[in-house]
């Protein structure tokens, strides 16, 4: 188990490695450290360091709500995530309350600052991560707003730098300077990308099995970087409470424990058909996950709902810059939409002014269409609204997508009306089961959540996770979407 080192520049480390086989593959698990709380703290730097409790249900100097977020230093005094707002202004009051003249107000160094939970602002961001997780991995598992495994087998390997490519990776027993492999390499990559490109810090697990990179992803959080080469996941999991082991559930824990099973390594070392007897067919598959043993493979969940694209660029661009930034972003866009044989319904742009001030603009079509030109055209049309205004990005999308094997619908009319107002359909709407639009539209109305690939609601968590992993969620400091909706 190593931690990595700054990779110099911009070189991926790595590239090229690794092949198909189970014992070479490398998984990262991306876990962002305390979302809510992180972006908060992007918007606000002066929350940098402080006790955050981002509320659901909240109002400012209210009482009334729940803890969506708690930052590290709030989970100090004990506030969690789920917990009441009023329990958590017992455990740490509101610094607002904080009268230096009042002496029975609380000490200034004893008290958080609390905000009202802002999902819009929270999912696009979230897209920010996933635009980097898209470009570093070509298979990728998004398990929720703030967590995603990817396969980086194609991208990397376990061979140690400097070391022939032929060489075996790296054992349990070698030292940190022995073990340094590509794939660490690229994992410090991928983290140093999230948090240059979409200013949020991540803790990244690297494993050759999903369940064992996403137990090295909370082993140093915050900001962590853990490694566990093959070979060694048993080892790196032996010592650690049969809770962190994935799929195991408050009541499986209990369970385990009756049977006297306190550890991993106990888990792992445990009699398989016992097991079976008190836990059905989950008991031996636990029992191969502690051992560090998990064949699963990475794979997607689900069909995209938007398929986007984004590109930074100065504040000093000019009109021109940006509309040759758009273009060639419709271009990608279209083209990723043709390789993945869906047509769209919807075009939009997202402009970023700085700070991070969000505008979206769409318009919805008659009905689908696979169409390169009108991409470009809608978005350089929606783009004129910003030709005088500053932005840091710029972004385009196609939404409301249907990969059915329909006919095109035809563009007639599409010019008939411009009017505003109506804006686009939200994300989870069912675009084959809406019917075509026949009037034009274009405006703010669409939803951030649309810049976000979606996944059907059924798979929004891993399919053989447990209650514990819902627990986790809130254990971590975090409340996902999902528990709110």
């Amino acid at each position: 188990m190593t931690g990595g080192t700054p990779v110099a520049g911009e070189t991926l480390p790595g590239a090229g490695g690794g092949d198909d086989d189970a014992a070479d593959r490398v998984v990262c698990h991306v876990d962002m450290d305390c979302f809510y709380a992180s972006c908060e703290r992007l918007r606000h730097p002066d929350l940098a360091g402080e006790p955050v409790v981002v509320g659901m249900g909240y109002e400012p100097g209210e009482s009334i709500g729940a803890v969506a977020t708690a930052s590290y230093e709030a989970r100090e005094f004990g506030v969690e995530s789920a917990m009441p707002i009023s329990k958590a202004l017992e455990l740490l009051p509101r610094r607002a309350d904080a009268d230096p003249d009042d002496p029975d107000a609380p000490d200034p160094a004893d008290a958080g600052r609390y905000v009202p939970v802002d999902l819009d602002f929270y999912e696009d961001v979230a897209s920010e991560v996933k635009e980097v997780l898209r470009d570093c991995a070509d298979t990728r598992r998004e398990v929720s707003i703030d967590e995603a495994y990817l396969d980086v087998t194609d991208r990397t390997a376990w061979t140690v730098a400097g070391d022939d490519p032929a060489d075996p990776p790296p054992s349990a027993a070698a030292g940190p300077a022995e073990a340094r492999t590509l794939a660490e390499g690229y994992a410090r990559y991928v983290k140093d990308r999230i948090e240059r490109e979409a200013g949020v810090p991540a803790s990244v697990g690297v494993a050759p099995n999903m369940s064992a990179a996403k137990v090295a992803s909370d082993a140093d959080k915050p900001d962590g970087l853990v490694v566990v080469p093959p070979g060694s996941a048993a080892e790196f999991l032996a010592p650690l409470p049969t809770a962190d082991v994935h799929g195991v559930g408050p009541v499986t824990e209990a369970t385990l424990a009756d049977l006297g099973i306190e550890t991993a390594g106990d888990l792992a070392a445990a009699d398989r058909d016992r097991l079976a007897d008190a836990l059905g067919e989950r008991g031996p598959e636990l029992s191969r996950r502690a051992a560090g043993d998990d064949d699963r493979e990475v794979t997607p969940t689900g069909l995209p709902k938007s398929l986007s694209r984004e590109s930074a660029l100065p504040t000093t661009a000019d009109g021109a810059t940006k509309r040759e930034t758009v273009s060639a972003l419709a271009a990608d866009v279209a083209r990723r939409a043709r390789e993945r044989g869906c047509l769209y319904r919807t075009i939009g742009i997202k402009a970023v002014e700085p700070p991070f001030d969000v505008n979206t603009r769409a318009r919805s079509l008659p009905g689908p269409v696979d169409d390169p030109d009108l991409v470009e055209e809608v978005a350089l049309d929606l783009l004129a609204e910003f030709d005088e205004t500053r932005v840091r990005k710029l972004g385009v999308r196609v939404s409301n997508l249907d990969f059915a094997e329909t006919d095109q619908a035809t563009l007639g009319g599409f010019d008939a009306d411009d009017g505003r107002g109506e804006g686009d359909r939200g994300a989870g709407d069912d675009a084959r089961g809406a019917g075509a639009r026949t009037t034009a539209t274009d405006g703010d109305g669409g939803k951030l959540t649309d810049w976000v690939d979606g996944k059907p609601e059924s798979e929004a968590a891993e399919g053989d996770a447990t209650a514990r992993d819902a627990e986790r969620r809130t254990a971590d400091g975090q409340a996902s979407l999902g528990d709110w909706s």
